[in-house]
Order: structure tokens, then C-alpha cells, then sequence
């Protein structure tokens, strides 16, 4: 048996995975944020509505590890898509994550989105979950994820993005989850399934609940084989 800590920003993504899981049980707070804590299988789950953006994100990856002392992290939730041949609902098995709007650089010289601390701008995720998430999601793309505190809209940038960091998607929580994990020595995978593409913030209005629907039904597959 394992403690999977779960991460997800917003209400519209932890509600399908708690309808879809059976889950009858009570919200504990912790601080600001909202746990949900019950059984996928044989895997005890703890799942934490962080809110959105990096800074929640991170805090609420860290208050997992410390308070409930979970075995894995799971972020899961919706995201842009940054190149056209990756659908609405599509689903993407994270390899890597870059937070593009890191910027040390008129100080030491290191490339845009790097941390010194790291080799490259792409943080990774777990090797070992990237598999078994794959092995159980074969048809999932396996993707590099651009995350930062912003939600991009404009078809200039996702461009960009796709470019220079070879990101297929982007989104505003993964880099803060990653880096707490990498940090705390605790094994991170993330999941996502994208909610808009070329539409933008009006696509994203009218498609977030299905792909949120589409991503806690993966997830709740993937946590009961973990």
C-alpha cells in the first residue's frame, strides 16, 4: 500500500475525480487549503485543492510531504496545448516540465528558465512513474510541459514556447509541484488532459469540465496500479 499525494488546482478538476473515486467522506482544512482523504484500492490517497498558480502549488506539494508523509505526488488537472496536432481531451503523460518565466540571468548568465541547481531548463519527472503511467496509458502523449503563473492565450507565445523549450503543453501548477518533489527527495508524475488549444480562454470556458472529467478517470486507473 502506498500514500499517493494528489495536487490539483482548481474545484472544476478535484470534483470528477471525487465523484468518479465514490468518495463519501468530509473536507479537512489545512490552512487555506482543502484536503480529501480516502482509498483508490489498496493506495491511500490524500488530495489537496491548492488553488492556482506555482506558489500554492509548491506549498501545497510541501504540506503533503511534511503532514501526511506521502509516498508519491500526483499532479493532475488541465492544460493548453501548444502545438495543433494535440487535441481537446487529449491527455499527456508529463516527462519533463520547464518554468520559462525563471529568469536569473543579467546575474549569472544562466539560460532563461534554468536553475542552477539543475543541468537543463527541462525538469524531470519521476523515470519510474513516467513508465508504468505509460505502460497503463498507451495511447497518452508523452509530453514537456511549460508552466508559469500566467494563462497563455496568445498564438505568438505558444509558439514561442513550443520553439525554444520543445513544450507540447503548458500549464500554471507543474513546476512548483516538480521542483518542491525534487527538492524533498519524493517521486513526482504528472498527468494532464488538455482543455483548449487555439481557442484560448473561450475554449477553455467551455471545454475545462470535460477534460477535467477525462484526466480524474486516468487517474483514478493509475492510482490503483501505483
Amino acid at each position: 500500500m502506498k500514500t499517493i499525494g494528489m495536487v490539483v488546482a482548481m474545484e472544476k478538476e478535484l470534483l470528477p475525480l471525487l465523484a468518479n473515486a465514490g468518495y463519501e467522506g468530509e473536507e479537512v482544512k489545512e490552512g487555506y487549503f482543502s484536503v480529501h482523504i480516502f482509498r483508490i484500492g489498496e493506495n491511500k490517497i490524500v488530495c489537496v485543492k491548492s488553488g492556482v498558480g506555482e506558489i500554492f502549488a509548491a506549498a501545497a506539494t510541501q504540506m503533503l510531504v511534511d503532514r501526511y508523509a506521502v509516498d508519491v505526488v500526483l499532479n493532475y488537472g488541465v492544460c493548453g496545448s501548444l502545438t495543433e496536432d494535440l487535441g481537446v481531451k487529449g491527455l499527456v503523460v508529463v516527462k519533463g516540465v520547464v518554468h520559462y518565466d525563471f529568469d536569473t540571468s543579467p546575474i549569472d548568465g544562466c539560460e532563461v528558465g534554468r536553475y542552477l541547481e539543475f543541468p537543463s531548463v527541462v525538469l524531470p519527472t519521476d523515470e519510474a512513474l513516467l513508465a508504468k503511467a505509460k505502460s497503463i496509458l498507451p495511447g497518452a502523449r508523452e509530453a514537456i510541459c511549460a508552466s508559469a503563473d500566467k494563462f497563455v492565450a496568445d498564438d505568438g507565445e505558444k509558439r514561442r514556447l513550443h520553439e525554444v523549450y520543445g513544450a507540447d503543453v503548458c500549464e500554471m501548477e507543474s513546476a512548483g509541484v516538480l521542483l518542491t518533489c525534487l527538492h524533498a527527495g519524493v517521486p513526482c508524475l504528472v498527468l494532464k488532459a488538455v482543455s483548449d488549444g487555439k481557442g484560448g480562454a473561450d475554449e477553455f470556458k467551455e471545454m475545462v469540465e470535460e477534460a477535467a472529467e477525462e484526466c480524474a478517470k486516468v487517474v483514478i486507473g493509475i492510482s490503483s496500479a501505483l
